[in-house]
This record gives C-alpha cells, structure tokens and sequence, in this order.
C-alpha cells in the first residue's frame, strides 16, 4: 500500500523531530566522553565542544590511583554482581508457585506481599532490626534487606502464568516431573527474557544506589562507588586525588575539571555497556507487568 502524501510529511517532520531529539539526548553523554580525554583547559577555554582535544589520560591515571575510588568500584561490582543473583533467585521462588493455579492461598500471599508496597516499618524500625540481626558494617546489609522487590514478583509471576502454557507443565507432570524439575529444565528456559529484564532491574538499582550505603556502613572500606563519589563532592577530597597542595588555584581547577569527567564514565561505563544486550527486554518487561494475571 502506497502512503499519501500527508503519510510521507508526517513520517518526514516524525523523523527530523526525533533524530533533534536524539542529539540533545546524546550529546552531552558523547561531550562528557570527550572532555575526558582532552587537555582541562580546552574545557575551560571553551575550545572543546565536538572532539578530543589535547588526548591525554592524565584524569583516568589520577582517578585510578584513588585508592577510594577503586576499592569502591571494586565493592559496587561485588553488591551489584551477588545482589542481582539473590534478587533473582528470590524472585523466582516468589513468582514461580504464586503463578501456578493449584497453589492453595495464593490470592492470600499476594495481597500481603501487596500490601507491603503501600505500607512499610520505617527507617527506623529497619535500622533497629538489621542493628539485632548484627548486619551493620556488613557485605550483607547491601544486599540482603533489599533480596526481593514486589513489583518484579508481580512482573514475572504475569509472565509465568501468560507465556508459559499450563498443558506444557501438565504433561511434564505427568512423565513423573516434580515442582523443582519442571521449574528448572521447562520454565526457565522458556522465561530468559523476563529474567534478562530482572537482572536489568536489579543490577541497575544496586549500581546506583548509595543510601542504604549512607545509613548503614561507616567502614570506608566497604562504601560502594556511589558512597565514595558523594563523599569528595561533599567533603572535597578532590586535592588530595590530584595531589596538589603546591598547585596554583588555577592548575588545581584544571585538574578538577578533568578528573570530574573521568569518574563520570568510570561510574557509568559498566552500565552503559550492559544496557545495550538488554535493553529489548526493557520494554517488554513493562508490557508483561501491563497485562492482568
């Protein structure tokens, strides 16, 4: 079917909008890469604004010879590597037997894991209680109060119950499969997708998080990535990263000026290279969770 005429200057402007759109939504992220690379005072000047200029990797040789700032990157990647594993499992465990119809009580346990949506104890009554369970200053208290978000339930039990056919379990059912063996060898297979979105959800979540980080550690040596970052904008830590208590004020901001873009990519780039393997899935994960199960 050819289009008309209105069809082709309607996807004409569609597209030219778009495609502004896209440039203002990409060019800061290409400058920020950029200035990275480029001599801070091109930045500062004004002269950079497209490419590099001035390459060098003074900012990321300053940024890595933080020990902070590395063993934060290092504690972020082991909260967000083991927590999206706990978050996922737990998920699954939730989702699973909430999805199947010859679950006696799952209306009930649905409506209260609901129900904790809208209504929670309190910070402090969360502090009070991880204080008794001794997980304070711990790897754990990262990763454990956090284990299971309700919503992702809800997404992945809808999934389970629209995608996965019930004939499919029946049958395995009737070849003498059991609850566990059918979850692992059938469902799971069949549901890559929705978990791709979970460990997107997830992963994403414990990247960037730094409150849980704020109320319950106080050990620098467990601070996530986001913790540390907080902490030399707040407190100025920058001249001890560049060393520069002899420096002229105007060396001192040039080298600020660099390593400001550096530590953006350094605490970014890990999500922006999982982001495009996933992000297909991103949309079908809301479009699971929009269907009535």
């Amino acid at each position: 079917m050819q289009n008309s005429t209105s069809d082709k200057v309607f996807s004409f402007f569609n597209y030219f909008f778009l495609a502004i759109i896209a440039l203002l939504i990409l060019y800061p992220l290409y400058f920020v890469v950029s200035a990275s690379f480029s001599n801070p005072t091109y930045i500062l000047t004004g002269e950079m604004w497209l490419w590099p200029k001035g390459f060098n990797l003074d900012a990321y040789k300053k940024v890595f010879e933080n020990e902070d700032i590395v063993n934060g990157f290092i504690n972020t990647l082991k909260y967000t590597t083991f927590g999206t594993l706990i978050n996922v499992i737990m998920t699954i465990m939730a989702a699973y037997p909430l999805s199947r119809k010859d679950f006696y009580g799952r209306n009930v346990i649905m409506a209260i894991f609901v129900f904790t949506m809208f209504f929670g104890g309190g910070l402090i009554p969360t502090y009070l209680l991880i204080r008794d369970l001794g997980m304070i200053d711990t790897f754990w208290v990262m990763v454990i109060p956090n284990a299971v978000a309700v919503w992702n339930i809800i997404i992945m039990r809808t999934f389970f119950q629209t995608t996965i056919p019930l004939e499919l379990q029946e049958s395995a059912q009737i070849d003498g499969c059991g609850n566990i063996r059918i979850l692992i060898n059938i469902v799971l297979p069949l549901s890559m997708p929705v978990i791709a979105v979970m460990v997107l959800f997830y992963a994403v979540g414990h990247w960037n998080s730094y409150f849980h980080a704020l109320i319950y550690l106080s050990d620098k040596d467990n601070f996530p990535l986001q913790l540390v970052l907080r902490e030399i904008l707040i407190k100025g830590e920058m001249d001890e990263m560049i060393k520069a208590t002899s420096e002229s004020f105007l060396k001192q901001q040039l080298s600020v000026e660099g390593l400001k873009y550096a530590v953006l990519i350094v605490s970014n780039l890990p999500m922006m290279i999982l982001y495009p393997f996933l992000q297909k899935y991103f949309v079908k994960g809301f479009m699971i969770g929009s269907i009535k199960g």
